[in-house]
Order: structure tokens, then C-alpha cells, then sequence
């Protein structure tokens, strides 16, 4: 049996929409969030959960924390129908939402620690452990008598962490937790992620728009759409399939050199910048800039960001969503 399995979920919202002029009651329309979505994850794996806004991800990670209740279908993670038995369920997991803190804001972080401590009745001894092996990881020792309003971004979610796994979570939700974070901080946080899961076997499941996160996180990516399981697999597959076409800008120091590109790549000139689009499949990336820096003395180059954006715009084209 698989630690979280989810047959045929399904989820319907009713919106109101905005009174017209003339009409005494609203319109209604409804919203069919999830449309039978299906799928399992093993005990100790870390899982991209990815999608455009309103395919429904949260959807799914709000059913699956017990939050919501869905119309249809089923689910248990370890054996608990999370909005069957919420409060046995909870003690097994951590969420973390990269918009919205579980801590509070006016007071010290120990403090919010200390009642979290109560909250899920840790004893004394192993959250004095917990905790110490937690700060020491996250980087939090200095932090601990600042209250959350006064740190960063960055600090603020290393302080959230934190909080989510002092119960030793089996499993942990993490909503777009690099979100708004710079370079240095998405690298600790990653790192940190990589070590819980090696070592306590805590399953994770990501959703994220960034596609850094995805590689260097997740050995298996889910991508929803349309409330629908759109790809279920490893992120180089789901790569070689929509990821086709890149592009590239760069601009030279002298006059833009003749670029003896393979064929299938295309080069358009506007100014004095390059523009080149090419088939990462056919021409990897690496071997593409081996032949722009042999050209000439490049000034500005500016390489398409991976982002989840791009890829599902062509999986939604080809899927004709």
C-alpha cells in the first residue's frame, strides 16, 4: 500500500459573480476544480506538484491536509482519510504556504515555537533536541528572540520551516516556498530540503512555478491542469516532450559576428542584438554557448529562464487545453 494514495478526486466551487444592473440575485457559476485526479506517491519521495494559478494544486494539498472535504472520490495518507480524522491526521504532517505564516508575527520566533511545542504536545526533551538540531540547520540561533515582523523574506521562511517540522512531520506541503527568495537563500533552503528527506525519510510534495526548485528537489514531477493529471513522471521526460524551444539573446562587443549555427536553429538580428532559437533535444544548450563564446567577445547574453510557464503552454497547445 502506498503511503499517500488519491483515486478519482473531485472538487466543484460555486462562485457568485457580480450583480448585474436590473437583477435582484446574483449569477452563479460553478467551478470544477478537480476532475477525477488520481495518483500515489511512496513513503519518503519528493514530489514536484506543478501547474498554472487555478489548476488545482491547492485544491489537492487542502483536501490532502484535511482542510477540504472533496465531492468525490478518495483519499488516505498513511492509512487516514485526512477530513475524516483531522486531528490524528495533523500530527503527521507540515504545511508550509510561501504567502501565509503559521507563526505569529508581533512575538519573538521562540515564542511561537514554545507554543507549537503545546500545540502538538511534543515532550519537553525531544523538542529541546528538535529544535537545536533545527536552528543549527536553518541558520536560526541568532533569530530566536526577533520578532517575525522584523526579519526578512528569507529569514521568515527558514523561520516557518522550522516551525512546520518540530513534530517530525511525515510528510510536508510546501507551497511555493522560494517565492520572492534571492539566489543565496533558495540555494540554503534547497539544501536544507535535501537533507531532511535524506535524513528522516520525510515525504515532500512541491508545488512551485520556479523549474530550479523542480530539478534540484524532485526526482518525479506531477503537472495539473484544468483540474486533470496532465504528466506523471521524471522531470527529463516531461522535458524532452514540451520543453522544445528555447531562445537565446546575445549581443557581441564588435559588430555581430556570422554565427555558423547546426540547421534548425534560427537567427534573427533586431539592432545590434542576437536572436536565437534553437531545439534543446537537438542542440544542447551547453554545446549552443560553446559556439556563441567562440564567435567573439560576447557583451550581453541573456539565456530564456527555465520556469514552468513555457513548458505547460506547450503542453496545454499540444493537449489542445
Amino acid at each position: 500500500m502506498s503511503y499517500i494514495e488519491v483515486s478519482e478526486l473531485k472538487k466543484d466551487f460555486i462562485v457568485h459573480k457580480k450583480r448585474q444592473q436590473g437583477k435582484l440575485l446574483r449569477e452563479k457559476d460553478t467551478v470544477h476544480a478537480l476532475k477525477g485526479v488520481s495518483f500515489t506517491v511512496e513513503r519518503g519521495e519528493l514530489v514536484g506538484y506543478i501547474g498554472p494559478n487555478g489548476a488545482g494544486k491547492s485544491t489537492t494539498v487542502k483536501i490532502l491536509s484535511g482542510i477540504l472535504t472533496p465531492d468525490s472520490g478518495s483519499a488516505q495518507v498513511g492509512g487516514i482519510v485526512p477530513w475524516e480524522a483531522r486531528k490524528e491526521h495533523v500530527k503527521h504532517i507540515g504545511v508550509v504556504f510561501g504567502q501565509r505564516s503559521q507563526l505569529w508575527w508581533d512575538v519573538p520566533i521562540i515564542d511561537s515555537y514554545n507554543l507549537l511545542k503545546d500545540i502538538y504536545r511534543i515532550p519537553q526533551g525531544d523538542y529541546e533536541s528538535r529544535l537545536k538540531e533545527l536552528t543549527e540547520a536553518l541558520q536560526l540561533e541568532p533569530l530566536m528572540r526577533t520578532p517575525l515582523r522584523l526579519l526578512s523574506l528569507g529569514q521568515r521562511m527558514r523561520a516557518e520551516l522550522c516551525g512546520s517540522l518540530l513534530h517530525r512531520p511525515e510528510l510536508l506541503f510546501l507551497d511555493e516556498p522560494t517565492i520572492g527568495l534571492d539566489a543565496v537563500s533558495k540555494l540554503a533552503l534547497r539544501d536544507f530540503l535535501k537533507w531532511e528527506n535524506r535524513e528522516y525519510g520525510t515525504t515532500i510534495m512541491l508545488t512551485t512555478h520556479d523549474m530550479e526548485d523542480i530539478s534540484a528537489l524532485c526526482s518525479r514531477v506531477m503537472v495539473l491542469g484544468h483540474g486533470q493529471k496532465l504528466f506523471d513522471g521524471k522531470l527529463p521526460d516531461l522535458l524532452e516532450r514540451f520543453d522544445t524551444i528555447r531562445k537565446v539573446s546575445v549581443k557581441y562587443d564588435d559588430p555581430a559576428p556570422e554565427l555558423h549555427l547546426p540547421e534548425g536553429v534560427t537567427c534573427e538580428q533586431a539592432a545590434d542584438t542576437l536572436e536565437i532559437t534553437y531545439e534543446p533535444a537537438k542542440l544542447p544548450t551547453a554545446q549552443l554557448l560553446a559556439i556563441l563564446q567562440d564567435s567573439g567577445n560576447i557583451r550581453e547574453l541573456t539565456l530564456q529562464p527555465e520556469n514552468t510557464d513555457h513548458l505547460i503552454a506547450a503542453m496545454y497547445k499540444e493537449l489542445d487545453l
